[in-house]
């Protein structure tokens, strides 16, 4: 395996994550918010440029692949719902771990129900196909989860 190839693997699987047996979309959202919380400080613009840099990167690491492997949006792609989970952190902040324990949890459940149904406008973005379909259906399914979470938490 060349170089070239093994960087974008590494990238559109997260560190091979996504090769994990049963549900890798499950592991790759995990993994994404263990490392999420093993960051050692967080901003505003650092979450923003994280997470843009993230899902560029992962828009050609994960065409590469598709177009390599000849498989549209093969299973063991999750940089998508790194960088779904990610946006979804940005936007509700004020979660912290352990403190905030149980709504990191009800987040992470939140978030795979969106990835995983995929309902209307999820899925018309994941048609789009190619490395900006893979990505953005996780992108909306970030927002969808804050604008959810942010709402439970004004109403509790």
């Amino acid at each position: 395996m060349d170089a070239k190839r093994l960087i974008y693997r590494v990238i559109a699987t997260f560190g091979f994550v996504g090769y994990l047996p049963l549900a890798p979309g499950t592991w790759g959202t995990a993994a994404g918010l263990l490392v999420w919380f093993l960051i050692p400080w967080h901003s505003f613009w650092f979450n923003v440029i994280l997470v843009a840099v993230t899902f560029f990167t992962g828009i050609f690491a994960s065409e590469y692949i598709e177009k390599r492997i000849g498989e549209i949006d093969p299973p063991y792609i999750v940089i998508d719902e790194v960088v779904g989970i990610w946006l979804t952190m940005t936007i509700i902040p004020r979660l912290k771990f352990p403190e905030d324990l149980v709504m990191i949890i009800i987040t992470f459940a939140v978030f795979r129900f969106f990835d995983i149904t995929k309902f209307k406008p999820l899925r018309k973005l994941e048609m789009i196909g190619g490395g900006f379909g893979i990505m953005a259906d996780d992108i909306l399914a970030g927002i969808f989860t804050a604008i959810i979470i942010n709402l439970g938490m004004l109403i509790l």
